[in-house]
């Protein structure tokens, strides 16, 4: 079994304090001829629904010494996902999220770069509190 996101447990409960219900930890989307494998890395995917809502999320802790190179894997993944998503039936209808730590949103996403990713559509946001374990900010 891959590794969980530093932050995979504590997001895992500020998402169920929002209402919301784990289907899948992680969720496996068939593609071409394997699977996307989201735990590369430290990273999960997870699913979840409320109120006839779906998402998948995926987690990033953004704690490499580079933060543009955690972002450019952030980003990448999305757009892998997010595509991976759209062809896949029985998932189709999930939203992709990229969930971050508070800390994260405000070194990366609140500036112009970041900004613009959100913006253009590039990637939607759950940010969240580890510590307090809650959501604080939902983008799209």
């Amino acid at each position: 079994m891959p590794a969980k996101d530093l932050y995979h447990t504590s997001f895992v409960s500020a998402l169920q304090k929002d209402g919301w219900i784990i289907t899948h930890d992680p969720l496996t989307i068939p593609y071409g001829k394997t699977e996307v494998l989201v735990d590369i890395g430290a990273e999960r995917l997870l699913a979840a629904e409320r109120d006839g809502k779906r998402i998948a999320v995926e987690i990033k802790s953004f704690i490499k010494p580079s933060l543009i190179q955690d972002l450019k894997e952030a980003i990448g993944q999305f757009v892998l996902y997010s595509d991976a998503l759209a062809d896949f039936p029985e998932e189709a209808d999930r939203i992709l999220y990229l969930a971050i730590r508070e800390e994260t949103y405000n070194d990366v996403f609140r500036d112009e770069t970041g900004q613009r990713l959100i913006q253009r559509g590039r990637v939607r946001l759950i940010v969240f509190d580890p510590t307090a374990e809650v959501i604080l900010l939902w983008t799209s």
